[in-house]
């Protein structure tokens, strides 16, 4: 029967857990190469290792450092404190200036009002003088030149909550300077406030502006602007006139239409209501530079 070759069975040395990262495990027991070790060391055997200065010309030195830093820091900080008063009071300065000057032009607003006013009062007058006494009133409120109030319509005109942006390259909104299709623009004011006129608005506001025949509604970047004044959304149109017949014709009009279209293709939000009574302001400036009155006498000078 053959010999069957002995079987050691000895148990395997553990490896160790950081094995596989000898590299890190060097460096983080020999973080001070041998070199710097052994120089170290024969600093120490001679005495010259870190502490104090041993001798008094490197004391006389150490100790003139910290006075000059600790100089340096006060009179850092004296400075800080003889300048703040300094600054508080042009601070102040400043603020008094800023408020005389709102001052100032408050009181000039104010002027300009009370100069309204009395124009308003000589062209009525000078009306009456004319034999047109009766008319008077009724061309302030044509002129959008007096406040005015009466049944009507309210109509809000919103942003969409989510506008998006891009769409198709073929629709006119994409060319309008507007990044965004969900946003209300001015040419759309102009079709609603045009459509107002032709359903039988006697008189017309955006967002506490007066419109009159000299009124401009335009785009400036994003921004929408009344007569040079810009407007944030909502946009809220007041209009007097017939309140009921006002809203159902504006609705059945090509413009009640198009803002209906605004609704249901881009999400812009809109909603209209009649009311009882709206107040109007007057138009801050009528100024007519051109216009003359029509009268027979200019027409035999002209013949």
């Amino acid at each position: 029967m053959p010999l069957q070759p002995p079987v050691r069975s000895s148990a395997a040395r553990p490896s160790r857990p950081d094995a596989s990262m000898s590299l890190i495990t060097n460096v983080m027991d020999h973080s001070l190469d041998d070199g710097y070790a052994e120089a170290a060391a024969r600093k120490r055997a001679r005495g010259e290792g870190g502490g104090m200065p041993k001798t008094l010309r490197a004391r006389l030195g150490l100790a003139g450092g910290l006075v000059l830093a600790a100089l340096v820091v006060t009179v850092g900080a004296a400075q800080a404190r003889v300048t703040a008063p300094v600054v508080a009071k042009e601070r102040q300065e400043l603020i008094d200036r800023v408020d005389r000057e709102t001052a100032a032009a408050d009181k000039l607003e104010s002027s300009v009002d009370k100069l309204r006013d009395d124009v308003s009062a000589r062209q009525r007058g000078a009306l009456k003088e004319s034999g047109g006494s009766g008319q008077a009133d009724l061309v302030d409120v044509l002129s959008g030149a007096t406040a005015v109030h009466g049944p009507g319509v309210k109509l809000v005109v919103n942003d969409a909550k989510e506008a998006s942006s891009g769409g198709d390259a073929g629709n006119p909104r994409e060319t309008s300077g507007f990044s965004d299709t969900g946003r209300v623009r001015d040419h759309d004011l102009q079709r609603v406030v045009n459509g107002l006129w032709a359903s039988g608005a006697e008189a017309v506001s955006i967002n506490g502006q007066r419109l009159t025949a000299l009124s401009a509604i335009r785009a400036a970047g994003d921004a929408i602007l009344v007569d040079n004044r810009p407007l944030v959304p909502p946009y809220t149109v007041l209009a007097v006139g017939d309140g009921e017949k006002l809203g159902s014709r504006f609705q059945d009009s090509p413009d009640g239409v198009y803002l209906h279209a605004l609704e249901e293709n881009f999400d812009i939000r809109a909603t209209i209501s009649t009311e009882s009574d709206v107040r109007l302001p007057a138009a801050p400036s009528v100024i007519v530079r051109t216009a003359q009155p029509y009268t027979e006498k200019t027409e035999k000078g002209t013949s």
